[in-house]
């Protein structure tokens, strides 16, 4: 496990930026030089045993982090907890696992042999996190997955690693509102997720969010190699609660559409 919040993120950043070049783009476009602060990275991962969200989170929880929250996706058969730490500049993490169980009997056995395949004790040691897979699937299998669930597909062909980091607009120094940064972003060209609308929730949920559509970049599929959707970006934008305190929270409704921004289809 990591010794520090900053060796992690930092390595998670580095990864995440190889399989997102248009992370650092940006970067650059909304931070003007200035460091972005992070609102929260995502995980995926299946309610296996060897793997499952609780594994995950015990990498945050031995760096201080606490559990907040639980959320449900029942279209997507995921469920999902976020974590936060009382130092409150440091992102939050949201992790979620899919319920194995619920798919078919093809996608549970190809998923079953992913996770056989990860060497038992892979799960504690300080570089899992950022991983990447364990496993090889053909091309076949990626697109059978991709039928019952775009999620089990995206971790076959990139297993461990950030799914999304997110910048939190409270801290960007030039834009006050979710929709300037959207703009900023299509003007240089970026394609938005616009599932559920381009900005998801608002100050009634206490949470706004947008994100890119992730990037495509080519996987070495056991057969065959394919361009496929990676990463992407989100931006985040909290509103107060009554007390003042800013919301710390998520929005199953609006992740739910989150979720569609790797969609390859």
């Amino acid at each position: 496990m990591h010794t520090s919040i900053e060796s992690l993120f930092s390595n998670l950043w580095q990864d995440y930026v190889a399989m997102t070049p248009s992370a650092e783009k940006v970067h650059q476009l909304l931070g003007d030089g200035d460091e972005l602060i992070n609102d929260h990275v995502a995980f995926r991962t299946f309610n296996l045993d060897k793997v499952n969200l609780d594994k995950l989170a015990a990498h945050f929880l031995a760096l201080g982090y606490e559990e907040k929250g639980q959320y449900d996706f029942e279209q997507k058969k995921l469920k999902a907890k976020h974590f936060e730490h009382a130092d409150d500049t440091k992102p939050k993490v949201f992790i979620s696992e899919l319920l194995v169980e619920e798919f078919s009997e093809q996608v549970q056995q190809i998923i079953h042999r992913m996770v056989d395949a990860i060497p038992a004790d892979a799960v504690n040691k300080e570089d899992f996190l950022y991983s990447g897979t364990h496993w090889q699937v053909s091309s076949e299998e990626y697109q059978i997955l991709l039928e019952e669930s775009e999620y089990a597909a995206w971790v076959s062909a990139w297993g461990f690693r950030a799914n999304h980091f997110t910048v939190s607009l409270n801290h960007l120094k030039h834009y006050n509102m979710l929709a300037e940064v959207n703009e900023k972003l299509k003007e240089a060209g970026f394609e938005l997720n616009t599932s559920g609308g381009e900005i998801k929730g608002g100050p009634d949920v206490h949470l706004a969010q947008s994100s890119t559509m992730a990037d495509k970049m080519t996987v070495k599929f056991s057969d065959k190699a394919l361009t496929i959707p990676s990463c992407f970006y989100e931006f985040a934008e909290r509103f107060p609660l009554p007390d003042g305190k800013l919301y710390s929270g998520f929005v199953a409704a609006s992740a739910d559409k989150i979720f569609e921004s790797t969609n390859a289809k």
